[in-house]
Formats: structure tokens, C-alpha cells, sequence
């Protein structure tokens, strides 16, 4: 499956960015988390970030289903409790529409598509 790319804003708080990385640091997401993302078909996924701009990259296989993934990660208390702790770092772009975090972007160039 194609990469899908996000974007969602950090509060603009060096303290609320410091900790945001702390949490995202090699061995220190949850392991529940882990298990959840993995488990939902999602084979990659990295964040990356440009000021409180944050850029998510995520690759799926052919089992990815993201309204199933949305129901069993509303479902699980330990991923709910890591969401509600990362809205303390994040806020949502003005162009967001209501109760969407991370906006997906769309493709418009593509090297390998042009003559």
C-alpha cells in the first residue's frame, strides 16, 4: 500500500515539545501502543517534526482498515488514556475538520510520474 501522510501541530511550548519527544523516544511509547498500531496492519510509521509542525508517514499491508482501527483504539483504555495524553501536547490545525487530529495530505507531485 502507498505511504499516507498527516500533519498535526504541537502546542507552540518548548516545555510541551520536549516532553512530546520524551514520549516518542526509542523505547519509550507504551507498549500497548506498539502492539495496537502493529496490530492493525500498519508495517511503518514515523513522525517527524519542523517546529510544532509534526509530519506523520505511516505504511500499511493489504489487513490496514482504519475505521476498524478507529473502533478497537476507542475500545482500549490504555491507548485512550495515551491519546488524551498526547492532546495535552498537540492541537489541531485550523483546517482540520471537527474532531480530526491528524489530517491527511494529499499527493500532488510525483517525480516518478513525470515524463
Amino acid at each position: 500500500m502507498p505511504r499516507q501522510y498527516f500533519l498535526c501541530d504541537l502546542r507552540d511550548d518548548a516545555a510541551a515539545q520536549s516532553a512530546y519527544r520524551r514520549y516518542h523516544a526509542a523505547g519509550a511509547v507504551w507498549p500497548e501502543v506498539l502492539r495496537s498500531i502493529r496490530g492493525a496492519g500498519i508495517t511503518g510509521l514515523e513522525i517527524h517534526l519542523a517546529g510544532n509542525r509534526l509530519l506523520m508517514v505511516m505504511e500499511t499491508d493489504a489487513s490496514y482498515d482504519a475505521a476498524a482501527r478507529a473502533e478497537r483504539d476507542a475500545a482500549d483504555p490504555v491507548v485512550q488514556r495515551w491519546e488524551n495524553l498526547m492532546d495535552t501536547f498537540q492541537q489541531r490545525l485550523p483546517f482540520a475538520t471537527d474532531g480530526e487530529k491528524w489530517v491527511p495530505m494529499e499527493r500532488i507531485f510525483d517525480l516518478h510520474e513525470q515524463p
